[in-house]
């Protein structure tokens, strides 16, 4: 069975940068689409970003285009949330989400694999 675990969060300032690692474990992370998806606090879940199996394409929410690059490490099945220029309005609890037949977007259903999420604060 599938597991995915993320790392990486804290509190910062704005204007600062983080970087959220999810690790799959339970199958062959070449196997799966990865993707970031948030909830900031009394709003429903957001799309963030979205990566291909190959890597070569990536998708991003207009919020946060510009200002953070997902990726993945095939060798450590890591796939990597790099989020500069943060501001408050990123502040949310960050999940990972892995889908063997589609890359999760924004108006995807059916994505079943999910982290336990990752805790992000940023400060005013």
């Amino acid at each position: 069975q599938v597991q995915l675990v993320e790392f990486g969060g804290g509190l910062v300032q704005a204007g600062d940068s983080l970087r959220l690692s999810c690790v799959l474990s339970g199958d062959l992370f070449g196997n799966y689409a990865m993707a970031w998806y948030r909830t900031a606090p009394g709003k429903d879940r957001e799309f963030v970003a979205s990566i291909s199996w190959g890597g070569r394409n990536k998708y991003y929410s207009d919020s946060v285009k510009g200002r953070f690059t997902i990726s993945r490490e095939n060798y450590n099945a890591t796939a990597p949330l790099q989020m500069n220029n943060l501001s408050p309005e990123d502040t949310g609890v960050y999940y990972c989400a892995a889908d063997r037949h589609q890359v999760p977007g924004p108006g995807t259903t059916g994505t079943d694999n999910w982290g336990k999420g990752s805790l992000v604060i940023v400060s005013s």
